[in-house]
């Protein structure tokens, strides 16, 4: 009995082992292929560079650099308004008392239904009304208000959960409800807002049809729209596949890097979010 245990947990080991690196086989690929020009990708496919070809990352940095800029500045924004707006909504929701609050609230719930999809001709209307596009503003506002459903009901989910004694001793000490705000329930839900600001971040970073619809310079433009044309010669049908991989590697970067600070607070944020559910 023990040794067909024994070979059971072994066995699903090692399934799981192969499916770990089957998951990372793409990304060993691209990394590959991005040293290599296209003669060697269809020549000798599975093998590795000869010579490994260190110019594509050269290259892509000098036709995505400012892009790269545009998408990490334009995401970060647009996250720090909707964690400051969620936030402070959440904390109107979850700690005040008026009429009509809980009617509001399931109004702003029900947003949550409706596919994003079916709001971009109303919304491309509205912005090209207010003479936005080709504007930042076109991307930031829409991102902005975007984000306000999920992170309100996140923020207020957290904040209604708080102890009420810390709240009443803060009005007793004179304190005003957005020093209530400021000085007792931010810090106490930064897990949550660093939760909040990584999945705004990483979806607005990614973001590819909104762009493409109201930006229409380049030097404006989003990364994930340039990397469409990247290794595409004008006149020419032909892809260097070797360059858009590099593209690809180095747009990730300011992704990982956020991943890699803030991966400790995700998770910790994911998992008392679990613990509450």
């Amino acid at each position: 009995m023990e040794k067909s245990s024994k070979a059971l947990k072994a066995g699903t080991w090692s399934i799981l082992g192969l499916l770990i690196l089957l998951t990372y086989v793409p990304f060993v690929l691209m990394i590959v292929i991005s040293f290599r020009n296209n003669g060697q990708i269809f020549t000798h496919f599975w093998s590795l560079p000869d010579p490994w070809i260190w110019r594509n990352y050269a290259d892509v940095y000098k036709e995505i650099s400012r892009n790269i800029f545009n998408s990490v500045t334009v995401s970060t924004i647009a996250t720090a308004g909707v964690i400051f707006l969620s936030s402070l909504s959440g904390y109107v929701f979850g700690r005040l008392r008026f009429p009509g609050k809980e009617a509001i609230y399931y109004l702003i719930l029900s947003l949550m239904m409706v596919p994003g999809i079916l709001t971009i001709i109303p919304l491309f209307i509205q912005v090209t009304g207010y003479h936005l596009e080709n504007t930042w503003y076109a991307l930031i506002l829409p991102w902005v208000a975007g984000g306000q459903v999920f992170g309100i009901i996140l923020c207020r989910t957290f904040i209604g959960s708080l102890p009420g004694e810390l709240f009443e001793c803060a009005r007793m000490d004179g304190a005003s409800e957005f020093t209530s705000y400021f000085r007792i329930a931010l810090p106490l839900i930064l897990p949550v807002l660093i939760t909040l600001a990584v999945i705004n971040i990483v979806g607005n970073y990614n973001d590819f049809i909104w762009p493409l619809l109201v930006i229409n310079s380049d030097e404006k433009q989003m990364v994930t729209v340039v990397l469409n044309s990247i290794g595409q010669k004008s006149g020419v049908n032909v892809t260097q596949y070797g360059l858009r991989m590099a593209g690809y590697i180095m747009s990730s970067l300011p992704l990982l890097i956020l991943f890699s600070f803030g991966m400790k607070y995700y998770i910790s944020g994911v998992t008392s979010g679990a613990v509450k559910g």
